[in-house]
């Protein structure tokens, strides 16, 4: 009876073992099964209202003037037809175009419309490649990011970080035909690389972000700054080798390589800055684009406020360059130079583009700003504001974007 009870209880100590091994597997996983969760409530909401809101709103805007296609499938057309998604699924089917066109494409950086061509040899439609590879990046961009974070500051922060991002008000780009994904993953995907000692791969990622889009030039201070705190910081034998600044100086090969194609096709190797003019985008002092928005409407301020003829879309925009640029002083005051410099260059570059439209979308992908918020977030009526606040304006965005209306 005594070895019956023995047996019994030592199965009892084994059955817990196991059981605490695998819980201590589920906590060690969470870089992988919370994003995948978040990623999906958040995808599975915004496709959701997306999809009612164009049953529900009688009268969408007029398309605009792009390379856009209808689509019978209600969701294919709200991801894959609006906006700047023409552009990208024209260069995918067709190859750039420069001249004798009112709109260029040569605007757009390459590498997200090649993936798409690539991957629409596969699944048939460059609109459901587009969809399928923005997702996919975003998905494997928010288990980048959260191991980024985890492992630099903590979980907790971790797990605010990537809700707060997957549900800033511009974060359906995300999800639509869009370069903002593809871009997200290799910037991240580039530091958390070179935090891990794994500078080649930062330096591929560092290129292919400069490929996606011009504002991927600045991982080339970042990584820079990266290895120069590491060579100062890090005990001898964990420093990174003197060679592993290359990764650094390479990244500007992509913007280069995007040029040098421009020469040979068109001539030009400025195209994609000359193609842009088409939308009034050049470089501007952005003291000149915040004296154009505070210039005096006619009647004053008062009465316009009450007429209703304040351009909200501008004052949105503005609104959300001064939160990012005061995020990314926070984070020079704490001393984090590679993140501080990756958010204020991406300010900076932005808001000198001679406009104000479409910074909502810019700075959603300036992902070491949602850090701080994450760090603020501990306290509970920050973490509700930041929530409530953000899932309002994700829902009013995406309907307004649904219905073809402009949004970013």
């Amino acid at each position: 009876m005594a070895i019956v009870m023995r047996k019994s209880k030592e199965e009892q100590t084994a059955v817990g073992r196991t059981a605490v091994s695998r819980w201590q597997a589920v906590r060690a996983a969470r870089w992988f099964w919370l994003p995948v969760i978040l990623f999906t409530v958040t995808r599975l909401g915004i496709l959701l209202i997306a999809y009612l809101a164009v049953g529900l709103v009688a009268d969408a805007a007029a398309p605009p003037p792009y390379h856009l296609r209808g689509l019978d499938n209600r969701l294919l057309d709200v991801l894959g037809s609006r906006w700047d998604t023409g552009f990208y699924v024209s260069i995918a089917e067709e190859g750039y175009f420069y001249e004798g066109v009112p709109l260029p494409s040569v605007a757009f950086f390459p590498l997200y419309p090649l993936m798409m061509r690539a991957l629409a040899s596969v699944v048939g439609d460059a609109v459901v490649a587009g969809i399928l590879l923005s997702n996919g990046a975003l998905l494997l961009a928010s288990m980048l990011f959260y191991r980024l974070v985890a492992e630099g500051w903590d979980e907790a922060v971790a797990d605010r970080a990537i809700w707060y991002w997957l549900i800033f008000p511009a974060a359906f780009f995300g999800t639509a035909v869009y370069s903002e994904s593809l871009f997200l993953l290799c910037a991240i995907g580039s530091l958390y690389a070179a935090r891990r000692g794994y500078w080649e791969v930062a330096a591929l990622l560092g290129i292919g972000a400069a490929l996606t889009r011009l504002v991927g030039v600045i991982l080339a201070p970042v990584l820079l700054l990266e290895w120069w705190m590491q060579r100062r910081e890090r005990e001898e034998g964990t420093r990174p080798s003197p060679f592993a600044v290359l990764a650094a100086l390479v990244v500007p090969l992509g913007t280069v390589a995007y040029m040098a194609y421009l020469w040979r096709a068109f001539g030009d190797p400025l195209a994609f800055v000359h193609g842009a003019a088409a939308w009034a985008r050049q470089p501007q002092s952005p003291l000149v684009t915040i004296a154009a928005l505070l210039e005096t409407p006619a009647g004053g301020w008062w009465a316009a406020l009450l007429a209703g003829n304040i351009h909200l879309d501008n004052w949105i925009d503005f609104l959300a360059v001064l939160l990012f640029a005061g995020l990314g002083l926070v984070l020079l005051y704490w001393r984090r130079w590679p993140e501080a410099t990756f958010v204020l260059l991406g300010v900076g570059i932005a808001f000198s583009s001679g406009l104000l439209m479409s910074q909502r979308r810019y700075m959603w992908a300036l992902f070491p700003a949602f850090i701080v918020l994450a760090k603020w977030g501990g306290r509970p009526w920050v973490d509700r504001l930041v929530t409530a606040v953000s899932l309002m304006l994700l829902g009013l965005f995406t309907a307004l974007f649904a219905n073809g209306y402009w949004v970013g």
